[in-house]
């Protein structure tokens, strides 16, 4: 059984590896990644590796092969981060309506 204090520091990594996902941005919307809605999981595992699922707007985006890897880069150098593990997937396909209220507003859409 999990502590509280293991679970309240895999929270507070979880955190900062949000924090920094909210740095990198796609760069044809002005939106980072993480308001954008193309982070559909941040898991903590044990030793704190980062397990990063994410998708990107649209198979054919000409970052395909980028921004995973600048993921991979940025996250792995957070505090407390170990390692990091990014899993790319169209499962679900992103659309429109992934995107926060935050990122909406940055958009003008809201």
């Amino acid at each position: 059984m999990m502590n509280m204090q293991n679970i309240e520091y895999k929270n507070m990594l979880s955190e900062r590896v949000v924090q920094v996902l909210k740095t990198i941005f796609d760069p044809e919307i002005p939106v980072n990644i993480y308001e954008l809605g193309l982070i559909y999981d941040i898991l903590i595992d044990d030793d704190s590796v980062a397990h990063v699922r994410m998708t990107l707007t649209s198979p054919n985006c000409p970052v395909a092969e980028d921004l995973p890897i600048e993921v991979h880069e940025k996250v792995k150098l957070a505090e407390g981060i170990t390692d990091v593990k990014v899993t790319l997937t169209f499962e679900p396909p992103w659309d429109r309506n992934m995107i926060s209220d935050a990122g909406l507003l940055e958009l003008g859409f809201l």
